[in-house]
């Protein structure tokens, strides 16, 4: 309630300096479990109708915050009180890397949207296994499944990439409950190239290995800007390794869709992503059926957005840049009006609406 009064005097600071102050607040509450209960009946909407089983886990809702925001898994223990059904940290590096330069984060008001070229700044795997074992999920685990996003280090050669995410996930497989690979990013040079078939099939081969996932589901994160040609060829690696799901989609390069082209490189993320996003996830539900569990992330603003992903074939969403133009409560909006769209349309659970318009 009072986000709209204090979001002018977010908005008005430099993007990735309030974002470090709102990070301080997190940890703050991931560290105190007085003030996630207090957090939590202005957050948290519950109902049984909306928990999705999928790839070994259990999700309490569907909503879950996409990989960017907590790099460096510092306030894990504070998402769950701000309504989220799951968390994705990250993305990590096998090495500890400062990112790209300074300014790298922008904000598009007009549009609802934010360009990013943040670079995989992060501590590395090994501090942040460290951050993770000191938490004691053991002991006590979060009240959410945690994914870990893992992507290749700046400075590792492309051939040497499959070496570099095979080392992240044995460091952090311990604490996982599922792994991202992350071969998308527009911001680190050469990622991208990662998504080539042949590339893209040593990478799998390595990071499905038991060996290095400990058996973790592990999906894949894909650029909006494939082809359909480039997306077929991704789903036919998804038949060939054990993939647990695709995610769709990462940010784009592309510029369509703004009032504006602010001349600043990066990934787009926000309202201008939410056609292409929808569009790929029909694309790739109608190629794959309903076998492979598809997470969906770009331009997620609204409940009917929401909703009408599950209905084409998403059985997990997830969002960024709407949480921070929405606000602390926007898991627990999304989440009733997904409830209420289903009791509407006559489906008892989430899970019978699933890709039912696929």
């Amino acid at each position: 309630m009072l986000y709209p009064l204090v979001k002018p005097f977010f908005f008005s600071q430099d993007p990735e300096h309030i974002h470090e102050q709102v990070m301080k607040g997190l940890i703050a509450v991931s560290k105190v479990p007085a003030l996630q209960t207090a957090l939590e009946p202005f957050t948290v909407f519950e109902d049984p109708r909306l928990k999705i089983d999928r790839f070994g886990l259990t999700f309490p809702n569907p909503i879950g915050l996409a990989a960017g925001f907590d790099k460096n898994a510092l306030a894990v223990r504070a998402w769950p009180a701000l309504g989220f059904g799951f968390l994705e940290v990250g993305t990590i590096t096998a090495l500890a890397q400062s990112g790209n330069p300074k300014p790298r984060l922008f904000r598009l008001p007009e549009d609802l949207a934010l360009i990013n070229r943040m670079g995989f700044n992060n501590d590395g795997a090994e501090v942040v296994a460290e951050r993770l074992q000191n938490l004691g999920l053991q002991q006590h685990p979060l009240k959410i499944p945690l994914g870990i996003n893992v992507g290749k280090s700046k400075v590792t050669e492309l051939e040497q990439a499959p070496e570099d995410y095979r080392a992240s996930m044995t460091r952090l497989s311990p604490y996982a409950d599922y792994f991202v690979v992350n071969v998308s990013s527009p911001n680190t040079p050469g990622l991208r190239q990662l998504q080539d078939k042949d590339k893209l099939a040593e990478l799998l081969a390595v990071a499905t290995h038991p060996e290095v996932s400990s058996g973790k589901p592990v999906l894949l994160k894909i650029a909006p800007d494939l082809t359909d040609s480039q997306i077929d060829e991704v789903i036919e690696l998804t038949r060939a390794y054990p993939l647990a799901g695709l995610i769709l989609t990462n940010t784009t390069i592309s510029r369509e869709g703004l009032s504006r082209d602010p001349q600043e490189t990066g990934g787009l993320s926000g309202k201008p992503l939410t056609a292409r996003s929808f569009e790929v996830l029909k694309y790739v539900r109608a190629a794959v059926g309903k076998t492979l569990p598809l997470v969906s992330v770009g331009g997620i603003f609204t409940p009917d957005e929401a909703y009408w992903r599950l209905r084409a074939g998403a059985c997990l969403l997830q969002v960024y840049t709407s949480f921070i133009y929405e606000g602390p409560q926007l898991a627990s909006h999304l989440n009733r009006g997904i409830l209420d769209r289903l009791k509407a349309d006559g489906f008892a659970r989430l899970e019978d609406a699933i890709g039912v318009d696929a």
